[in-house]
């Protein structure tokens, strides 16, 4: 969120849609992406090392099966952040778009992750329900069991909610991985509690049980990541894009609408319809004015392509906008 100071020199600076402008978006997005990238690494730092040194003194391999989860966390910020500086790069010839994209790529990177977690959490949980271990010091792996998952949980919501401001899918996918090792934290405290009581065979049995919360989650993130390789948005952008068009000055009608996320920014294709005798000059105004109120009212919105038709004269709109698919 913008600071006081952002504020009041935006209220003394005229809006612009200048090419300079939107990169300058770009870059603060992947700044903001970036920094989250770090805090949550540090975090995940943290609670690796308390986690490790548990581990050196209590022999409990659920808990160095957890810490290793951990790591695997946060090593994962490496594709997203690679990600995030490709995508600070200019568009060129090739890349005609940019290379937002790469943060798709980062996305699978992720979701393959969180696949090799759950199996990793489905073995070790068989494993240990054949051949239990014995597990010393449970006092110290119920509180390391809790920093890790306090940890996760934080580091999961910041990554989510900087993940959705800034419209990154990868972001949001990875904030969803740091849920999941929450949940194995909670299946080392939960096995913890009931070794404690005799039963040794709580802990694989819980864990089990998280690995099926770890596939739930897993399910989530790999939808989002899809529907952004498919150039999926909510129909909700679709519906207020049409609403500002239709608001237009010029605009009869409004045809299709297109919208696809390229890294953490939007681009439209939009077609209206203005006066039939109307100049080419009259209509490209109309075009023009109709682009810089998409820009100014759909947030992450950084260039669109708006293409005027002519009013048909047989009163039958020929350009019907897509159907919606919510």
């Amino acid at each position: 969120m913008a600071g006081p100071w952002a504020k009041v020199t935006r209220l003394f600076r005229p809006h612009s849609h200048e090419a300079a402008d939107k990169v300058d978006a770009a870059m603060e997005s992947s700044a903001e992406g970036m920094r989250a990238l770090w805090i949550c690494l540090g975090v995940l730092a943290v609670t690796t090392v308390i986690q490790a040194i548990v581990v050196g003194f209590s022999g409990s391999v659920a808990l160095l099966g957890d810490t290793l989860h951990n790591a695997a966390d946060a090593l994962t910020a490496l594709p997203l952040g690679i990600a995030f500086v490709m995508g600070r790069r200019l568009p060129t010839r090739r890349y005609t778009y940019g290379y937002g994209r790469a943060e798709d790529l980062a996305g699978i990177a992720v979701v393959a992750t969180i696949t090799a977690s759950s199996a990793a959490a489905a073995y070790t949980g068989i494993e240990r329900l054949l051949h239990p271990h014995q597990v010393t010091h449970l006092w110290a792996v119920a509180v390391a069991a809790l920093v890790g998952f306090t940890g996760n949980e934080l580091v999961a919501r910041y990554r989510i909610g900087v993940g959705r401001k800034i419209g990154s899918a990868a972001l949001v996918a990875d904030g969803l991985h740091a849920r999941t090792d929450g949940f194995t934290c909670l299946a080392v405290l939960a096995g913890a509690g009931g070794v404690a009581i005799g039963w040794k065979w709580a802990d694989p049995v819980v864990g089990l049980l998280i690995t099926v919360a770890i596939l739930s989650v897993l399910r989530q993130a790999a939808r989002e990541v899809y529907r952004r390789l498919m150039d999926a948005v909510d129909p909700a952008l679709i519906d207020a894009a049409e609403t500002t068009l239709r608001a237009t000055p010029g605009v009869l009608g409004v045809g299709q609408v297109r919208m696809r996320w390229i890294g953490h920014q939007l681009r439209a294709e939009c077609e209206v319809i203005v006066d039939a005798t109307s100049t080419i000059v009259a209509a490209h105004q109309v075009a023009v004015d109709a682009e810089h109120a998409l820009i100014h009212d759909i947030p992450r919105l950084t260039a669109a392509l708006v293409h005027p038709d002519p009013e048909p004269r047989d009163g039958i709109d020929h350009h019907a906008p897509l159907a919606s698919h919510r």
